[in-house]
């Protein structure tokens, strides 16, 4: 699915493209990718590494056009991990910019939201760029503080929780970081790659560009601290579901004892040899008081020694 958004015009949707147009390309069908590279001539190539799930962020020239490669958070809804990152292609040159995105995120339609409450216009197709760029860091940002919040609600189940259940969905979570991580720290590669570029930066926004920068980093240090902590926290909770389970088997083995006692009073006179209690009319209460005050004593026993 394909829109001509017109950036003069409050990104306006356009039924063709036009002068200052931004062609937004979501799970792109046949029909786009012939548009694509008839219509508007960009290299098959670059299509294909945008396809790639697994590409990393960088920057490319040919034929006239600028690819860059963007990667953004993606919430994950078929598989146990919450988060993983995905690419988004940028395609650009003098007169037309191009996203292409395999996946239908959150932050595209967020982004023209924001743009059109505020009102905001792009001067050129850089502008635009960074635009982009500081929303994707944003929205890290935004998934950070939802994977922290998960993270949150497993800890308080983990403290009464003998279980490895949540044990593995932390894990998922610190796999939804390390992709994070890992996109940012390519991310800002890029970024750093697009100031080095002296014959462009007279279209540069500096203060706009100074506000990805510090976002981007923010983002960067805020995942590589939840990581951090959640790193921490897996290894003291396996440490203390292990605990649980010791504990659980020293009570267990406490009771195991207690009621061992009764059975081997009564195994020992239930013996076929004489005892002396054969005849007794009162021989099963006394072998019944005898078990129970040994239980008791040994019961309290175990209760000062706080094995119980």
């Amino acid at each position: 699915m394909r829109k001509f958004l017109n950036c003069k015009s409050g990104f306006a949707e356009q039924m063709v493209w036009q002068t200052d147009c931004w062609v937004s390309v979501v799970q792109p069908t046949p029909e786009d990718v012939r548009y694509l590279t008839d219509e508007l001539l960009i290299p098959q190539a670059f299509l294909s590494d945008i396809e790639d799930v697994d590409e990393r962020p960088r920057m490319e020239t040919e034929d006239g056009w600028t690819l860059m490669i963007l990667r953004i958070p993606y919430r994950n809804m078929h598989d146990d991990i919450p988060f993983i990152t995905v690419p988004l292609g940028i395609v650009m040159n003098e007169n037309c910019l191009v996203t292409i995105c395999h996946y239908e995120t959150d932050m595209l339609p967020d982004f023209l939201i924001y743009m059109r409450r505020k009102g905001l216009e792009v001067r050129n197709n850089w502008d635009l760029l960074f635009r982009l760029f500081l929303s994707s860091s944003v929205w890290y940002l935004k998934s950070l503080k939802q994977l922290n919040n998960q993270s949150r609600a497993v800890e308080k189940e983990l403290e009464r929780s003998i279980q490895n259940a949540e044990l593995q969905r932390l894990l998922k979570i610190e796999k939804s970081l390390v992709f994070f991580i890992t996109s940012l720290r390519g991310n800002d590669n890029l970024l750093i790659k697009l100031k080095m570029l002296k014959s462009q930066r007279q279209y540069f926004d500096l203060e706009l560009v100074e506000d990805v920068e510090i976002e981007l980093r923010q983002a960067q240090d805020t995942s590589r601290i939840y990581s951090d902590i959640l790193s921490g926290t897996m290894d003291a909770f396996a440490s203390v579901i292990s605990n649980n389970l010791n504990v659980i088997m020293k009570r267990m083995t406490a009771i195991s004892l207690l009621l061992m006692i009764p059975t081997l009073i009564a195994s020992l006179y239930g013996m076929n040899i004489r005892n002396g209690l054969e005849e007794a009319p009162y021989g099963m209460w006394l072998i019944v008081v005898i078990s129970v005050l040994l239980s008791v004593v040994i019961f309290g026993l175990f209760k000062r020694k706080k094995w119980l």
